[in-house]
């Protein structure tokens, strides 16, 4: 039993390993080697390592509206040939993992919760006058 829990961890540090030096890498590339201006404002905040790591996903965050959140995901789904290429070549990785991007929610949430404290303090101050 103890064996098995030894390999499970390892199997995960692993998996965390790759993960982080993968979002280092596609980062790095972001930007200085993709020239696609519809990804300049796009930052990196996580990484989901599948346990086989064949599969990647990695999430983003970028500010202003709905056109400009498609925008940055599109120029992310047309640069994904040449990021796991170049990340592969980099990382020297036996198996490049399929990259997948998806949006970071937590900016917009965060924001949320500033307009939602910003307005309570607003009506607090108000009750008092």
């Amino acid at each position: 039993m103890g064996v098995k829990t030894e390999i499970t961890m390892l199997a995960g540090k692993r998996n965390k390993k790759v993960g982080d030096l993968l979002l280092r890498e596609i980062a790095d590339l972001l930007i200085r080697k993709v020239r696609d201006p519809r990804v300049q404002g796009v930052t990196l905040s996580g990484i989901e390592m599948s346990q086989d790591l064949k599969h990647a996903k990695i999430y983003y965050s970028v500010l202003g509206e709905d056109q400009e959140v498609q925008k940055a995901q599109q120029g992310l789904d047309s640069t994904k040939g040449f990021i796991k290429r170049e990340a592969g070549h980099r990382l020297n990785l036996k198996y490049v993992p399929e990259i997948q991007f998806r949006r970071d929610p937590s900016l917009d949430y965060g924001e949320h919760l500033e307009r939602l404290f910003r307005k309570m303090k607003t009506e607090g101050s108000s009750d008092l006058a």
